[in-house]
This record gives structure tokens, C-alpha cells and sequence, in this order.
């Protein structure tokens, strides 16, 4: 996809079925479960984007809320790169009712930085998206550790 109309579309969805735990006492959908399924998307975004498990969240720009969603609605969450810094990625959100394609709320901005071992912002040298797996982390630092605490005296984590 390299045209410029294809390049401004949200290119990530995930949907959610609002149950009656996601509302808030107006019973609509509470607004901080819809920003914690945006912050764990787009931190799964990135890393699939930066090839890097360890992402922070550094900066959310104001966030417009529109409309509301209720029990019983499904909405999906648009994530798309905007762009890539030395050390971080860019992105915006949008969220839909699946059905009606009613704005549900919508973010500019939303940073990640790409971090080091030592949780020091680190480079990642990626300038644009991959819809491919390419970038995928193969190994994950907390699955290395968690493998190797489980090792035999051989070194073999056995059967699991």
C-alpha cells in the first residue's frame, strides 16, 4: 500500500464486545477500560512494529471523546503509525461501534519509546510500517529468564 489515501487509514482493528464489567454508573462504557484496550493495543502495535518487547508508553495527547457505547455493543480500536523517531514510534487511534460506524472516541498522538536492557531509551532504526511478522521479537527477555529459572541441572526446562 503506498498511496497516500491508503497510507491516512487506520490500518489495525481489534474489537471488543462491551459487557456489563466495561460500564460506569451512567451505564455507558466506562472510559478508562476503553484506554487501557487502546494502551495494551498500541503497546502490541509497536512492538510488532519495533521488534522490541520492552515499550513504554511515554505521551497521550488529549483525548476526544464522542460518543458512548453500551452493553451489548461491539466497537473496534484503530491504531496507525504516524510516524518514527530515533527512539520512538507515533501513532493515532480511533474508535468505532462495529455496526454503526459511529466515532466512539479518537487520539492525535500517542508516543512509545523503544527501550534497552536497562530500560534506557534505545534505538530501533525503523522509518516506516511492516505489515509483515518480520519485526517480530523471537525471544523474550522475561521467557529467556523465566526458561533458564527453570532449568534442570543440565540446563533442560523438560516437558511443561
Amino acid at each position: 500500500m503506498t498511496d497516500a489515501a491508503s497510507d491516512n487509514e487506520i490500518h489495525f482493528y481489534t474489537r471488543k464486545w462491551i459487557r456489563p464489567e466495561d460500564l460506569n454508573a451512567n451505564g455507558t462504557l466506562f472510559g478508562g477500560s476503553l484506554l487501557k484496550w487502546i494502551d495494551e493495543e498500541a503497546t502490541i502495535y509497536t512492538i510488532v512494529q519495533l521488534g522490541n518487547p520492552r515499550v513504554v508508553t511515554k505521551f497521550i495527547s488529549e483525548i476526544n471523546f464522542v460518543n458512548s457505547a453500551r452493553q451489548g455493543d461491539l466497537v473496534e480500536m484503530g491504531l496507525r503509525a504516524t510516524d518514527f523517531g530515533r527512539t520512538s514510534m507515533t501513532m493515532c487511534a480511533h474508535v468505532r461501534n462495529m455496526i454503526t460506524h459511529a466515532s466512539i472516541l479518537t487520539i492525535d498522538k500517542i508516543v512509545f519509546v523503544s527501550l534497552d536492557e536497562s530500560s534506557k531509551p534505545a534505538p530501533h532504526g525503523y522509518s516506516s510500517i511492516t505489515y509483515q511478522r518480520d519485526r517480530f521479537p523471537a525471544v523474550h527477555d522475561a521467557w529467556a529468564t523465566a526458561d533458564s529459572e527453570l532449568a534442570g541441572p543440565r540446563g533442560d526446562t523438560g516437558p511443561r
